[in-house]
């Protein structure tokens, strides 16, 4: 889907700040958002990794760019407890404005008891490979071209990479397909391919032709492109 989330390929947003302590956690809120998240999805509540970026997707745009990594979070979270019926959008919404006023300190999570037994990989992220009932339907080497289809449902194919030419550079496989996944309509495997694109292929003439980009894209994706 087009949102403010789809930010790849896109200038403008200033310098990108490095930490030098690589802090897992800025914010002793942080941590506790992880926690709950790790929950939510061991019980299904967040049923999948797919179901989760959906509803951050659906964030207010100025929420989005404002409240920080686990403030998409805990809007993700706070979508899928409404729409699972378990806790009204209301109660949690003015945690999102309030993300400053909860956060004043930045503390070690190590001895916290909510931190304790957290397994710091999503519940169906261990692996998501699958079977699919019919062979590739592309080549290494092949000339693709990625589709240019709009809607309002998940995609994993970012919005600077539709309609753009590239070739199959490596293959792996079945994986579960977002597309499907994220909205309750099955896992659906679908191929998944490695897709290299040049920089003029993906932002035009003015872009350094020498600099490739790697994209992991699946086959509903692409188009093979007639010689």
């Amino acid at each position: 889907m087009d949102g403010i989330h789809d930010l790849g390929g896109m200038d403008g947003f200033g310098h990108i700040e490095e930490d030098e302590n690589n802090s897992l956690f800025h914010a002793y809120w942080e941590g506790r958002i992880f926690a709950i998240a790790e929950i939510l999805s061991n019980n299904h509540t967040i049923p999948n990794s797919d179901a989760f970026r959906h509803a951050i997707e659906r964030m207010d745009p100025v929420e989005y760019l404002t409240g920080g990594y686990y403030g998409r979070w805990l809007a993700g979270i706070s979508t899928l407890l409404n729409e699972h019926g378990i806790v009204p959008h209301s109660e949690t919404q003015h945690l999102l404005s309030r993300l400053s006023e909860i956060a004043p300190t930045v503390r070690s999570l190590t001895s916290d008891p909510v931190w304790s037994g957290i397994n710091d990989t999503p519940a169906d992220a261990t692996d998501c490979r699958r079977a699919v009932p019919h062979p590739p339907k592309f080549s290494l080497g092949d000339r693709v071209c990625t589709t240019n289809k709009v809607s309002s449902s998940h995609t994993r194919l970012p919005r600077y990479a539709r309609a753009k030419q590239g070739n199959i550079h490596k293959h792996h496989g079945g994986w579960v397909y977002p597309d499907s996944n994220a909205h309750g309509l099955g896992e659906n495997p679908q191929h998944l391919y490695t897709v290299s694109f040049t920089g003029d292929q993906l932002w035009g003439c003015d872009a350094d032709p020498s600099i490739v980009i790697y994209l992991d894209l699946y086959e509903p994706y692409l188009e093979k492109v007639k010689p």
